[in-house]
């Protein structure tokens, strides 16, 4: 720990009372969380299911849940010591995938009539398979620049029950409607996938949400 992490994440925290407070670096990540007593209390404090359980990232849920903020020190405060029996890697990514749907179907899909996928390869039809029906009913396409996925015209949902089968059209991102749910990581594509985004104009947290 660096010798002024408390100070200044407590200074942070006298100005955001309802915040968790994160060092430089990835937004939430657990090791520089910091917030009050009080409001740790407020969340309902960590779940105890043991090994395998996120118990960050289900705290931080309940966090939001309860109209929690984020505020970030953009210092380096902690130095993270990562070895391989750390018990992190007890958490399998499907536990983490099946909690962040269930999470953003809670919070956001829940409330929307229709929406776009934006990744019509591995990544959005996973979380196009992942969604409840309800949810799945709600996507009108998916949407790309490979223009073989363009080509092909839609996506068949080869398991679902439903005859005939459900096939959501794949359209390229241009002839796509808003809004979003983006399952394309950011700055792997030497900006240009930015740049698309960039193109259309849009408001993050009301045309579109990351989901990658």
């Amino acid at each position: 720990m660096m010798p002024q992490r408390i100070r200044l994440q407590w200074e942070a925290a006298i100005q955001h009372p309802k915040s968790i407070f994160t060092s430089h670096g990835p937004t939430v990540i657990m090791p520089t969380w910091f917030c009050s007593r009080e409001w740790f209390c407020h969340v309902g404090r960590f779940d105890e299911g043991g090994k395998g359980v996120p118990e960050d990232l289900l705290f931080f849920y309940e966090h939001l849940r309860k109209d929690g903020g984020v505020f970030r020190v953009d210092q380096c405060l902690l130095l993270y010591r990562y070895h391989p029996q750390a018990a992190t890697h007890s958490v399998l990514e499907e536990t983490i995938w099946r909690y962040r749907v269930s999470f953003l179907e809670e919070r956001l899909l829940s409330h929307w009539t229709c929406f776009t996928i934006w990744n019509a390869g591995k990544q959005g039809r996973k979380l196009f398979r992942s969604l409840s029906q309800a949810n799945q009913k709600k996507v009108v396409a998916f949407c790309d620049v490979d223009k073989n996925k363009i080509m092909k015209g839609f996506y068949t949902y080869e398991d679902s029950k439903e005859i005939p089968k459900p096939k959501i059209p794949i359209l390229h991102f241009r002839d796509a409607s808003s809004p979003f749910i983006i399952c394309v990581k950011l700055d792997l594509t030497s900006g240009q996938f930015e740049e698309n985004l960039n193109l259309l104009e849009l408001k993050e947290g009301v045309d579109y949400y990351h989901f990658n």
